[in-house]
């Protein structure tokens, strides 16, 4: 009889961990709920942003660009170089700024565009000093220049690296996975050589020129945080809302140092 007892027990021990086993097994092959997809942009209500970016203050003294150690780039140049750190232009414009949408944008996703971005290296000076792309975005890299350099992005949350170039060689072609802003670029030959490179995950984004000027189209109505950014003289934050078919006008100011 205590058999038998002993019999039914472990029979029913047995079915309740089998039940149990099922049931863990079962939830863990549940998949997750996917995030639900952000309605598409419609161009036929989508705003723009416009504006431009001023400087506050009286602009920095240009400083003067050493090369005497390098003759292949001195010579390249026909008069004394300058720093191009800050550019400024009339009325206080201001060139080389980042505007970018920060947040408002959701879950939404954008395609990767396949046309290369340009940086080239003349007179042993970057140009642009400032570049702005979509994540995975080729960007081109080219020597212009018959003394050889030596690219070298130093990103915080992107994959470094750390490339040789010389004369006529072939294009350094590379991209950048993470959204990042912005991606100090040296030159360990010339370290007075330095740019940027700004990587997005969406297409909202504007480098100014000597105008200060900038234009975020196809914006879908929504509330932005939009951000201005400078390599030198930091950020300035500002709040948009835009209606359908709506265009708004933000003016950005960065404190000169």
């Amino acid at each position: 009889m205590k058999g038998k007892y002993l019999s039914l027990v472990l029979v029913a021990a047995l079915a309740l961990a089998v039940v149990a086993c099922g049931k863990k097994e079962t939830a863990e092959e549940q998949p997750a709920a996917p995030a639900p997809a952000a309605a598409p942009i419609d161009p036929a209500t989508a705003g723009v942003v416009a504006g431009t970016v001023k400087l506050d203050g009286p602009a920095p003294k240009a400083q003067r660009i050493k090369m005497d150690a390098e003759p292949n780039c001195a010579k390249m140049h026909t008069g004394p170089v300058v720093s191009d750190e800050v550019v400024v232009g009339d009325k206080g414009a201001l060139a080389d700024v980042i505007v970018y949408v920060k947040e408002g944008l959701g879950n939404r996703t954008f395609e990767t565009p396949k046309e290369p971005v340009e940086l080239d290296q003349k007179g042993c000076i970057y140009s642009p000093h400032v570049l702005a792309v979509q994540a995975n975005q080729p960007v081109e890299i080219t020597n212009s220049d018959p003394t050889t350099h030596n690219v070298h992005p130093v990103p915080q949350f992107n994959k470094e690296w750390n490339k040789s170039q010389p004369p006529k060689a072939e294009k350094i072609v590379e991209s950048f996975a993470r959204e990042e802003v912005a991606i100090p670029v040296k030159c360990n030959v010339h370290p007075w050589m330095k740019s940027y490179i700004a990587v997005f995950k969406h297409p909202y984004f504007k480098v100014t020129g000597k105008d200060g000027a900038f234009e975020l189209k196809n914006l879908p109505p929504g509330e932005y945080t939009l951000v201005a950014w400078h390599g030198t003289l930091g950020t300035d934050e500002k709040k948009v809302s835009i209606g359908p078919k709506e265009t708004k006008t933000v003016e950005f100011t960065l404190k000169a140092e």
